[in-house]
């Protein structure tokens, strides 16, 4: 038997050289790397109308009664005493846009070729897709309520309040400015039932949670929690922060497609639909009251193996449309220039 080190036959190089993992499967671990989810959080910040068909959903509007003191023998129905309340009407028309879709096609060659499944990780990412747009969407139209005129004539308009400069943006500023959002709400009558609340860029949500301000001092009644990050309320708003807010203020390609979106011009006729230029918001709130999404057809994805393309189509789908409710109940916190 001869001695020494005996040359082994390596199965993973490839032509007994190089790399001597080179052939062996890349295990995965049965989770695949994909974009970290983003979070929709304006979907239970608004107000949702189902519709089972039509393209439209009427909102009334009322405006809001009188009271005035008796005086003894004077007629309550007779005009000149001024007894009858004359309440204002109006509607708001919200309607369906066009079917948002997300897409794309898997060849079969590919997916015999593959060694894990995508099918269910591209369909997931095509409905994220579409949760990432309405959300912009939605916020978009929230800050076209801060800047919109009053519904009924005689009522209230928007809330805009001035941010002061960018980089004078400090925490101390935003609590002060919150709360200027609820003394406004306030003062245009807006219920304070749990339900007001205030979005800002993670940037500033994180400013203020480590500033130690009085949100945060429980010695002065504050609910944040530097240890988990919670910032649950200020002045009466529930705080939530995403990095949507950073995403409707950038022009882009796929966001600019809005501009088709005539029906629901929610920045006043300027024709650009749910796009306006929001390069100095720097907060966003209000009451669910404030805007409206009426929804024709719910988030769906769908996939179909074509054999005429030999692969598979994967779509994800929306049919739905948002618009301006009660310009009164949105507020808009922005740089002052």
């Amino acid at each position: 038997m001869a001695n020494g080190n005996p040359t082994a036959s390596r199965l993973g190089q490839i032509n007994a050289s190089g790399d001597v993992d080179a052939l062996f499967l890349k295990v995965f671990s049965g989770e695949i790397l994909t974009t970290f989810e983003e979070m929709n959080i304006m979907k239970g910040l608004h107000t949702i109308r189902t519709i089972s068909n039509g393209k439209s959903a009427q909102f009334p509007v009322t405006g809001i009664a009188t009271a005035k003191y008796h005086t003894a023998g004077e007629n309550i129905a007779d005009a000149g005493n001024s007894y009858l309340s004359s309440v204002k009407h109006a509607e708001k028309v919200i309607t369906i846009d066009d079917v948002l879709l997300a897409s794309t096609f898997i060849a079969n060659i590919d997916e015999l070729k593959n060694h894990y499944d995508v099918r269910s990780i591209y369909a997931k990412e095509l409905g994220k897709a579409l949760a990432k747009r309405f959300d912009v969407a939605t916020m978009k139209t929230l800050v076209a309520a801060a800047r919109s005129a009053t519904t009924i004539s005689g009522g209230k308009a928007g809330i805009a309040i001035d941010g002061g400069e960018a980089a004078d943006f400090s925490a101390a500023v935003i609590q002060e400015k919150l709360f200027e959002a609820a003394q406004k709400l306030d003062e245009n009558d807006i219920p304070n039932d749990g339900q007001r609340y205030a979005i800002l860029k993670p940037a500033d949500y994180y400013k203020l949670l480590q500033s130690g301000e009085e949100v945060i001092n429980r010695d002065f009644g504050g609910r944040g929690d530097v240890a988990t990050g919670a910032l649950p309320m200020v002045a009466g708003l529930r705080i939530f922060k995403s990095n949507h807010l950073s995403d409707v203020a950038v022009a882009e390609a796929s966001q600019d497609q809005d501009d088709d979106s005539s029906n629901n011009d929610v920045f006043g006729g300027s024709g650009t639909g749910y796009n306006g230029d929001l390069s100095k918001t720097f907060i966003i709130g209000g009451h669910p009251s404030a805007v409206g999404t009426v929804k024709l057809l719910d988030l769906a994805t769908e996939s179909d193996y074509k054999l005429e393309l030999q692969g598979t189509l994967f779509v994800a789908k929306y049919a739905m449309g948002h618009g301006v409710l009660r310009p009164e109940a949105a507020f808009e916190i922005k740089d002052a220039d």
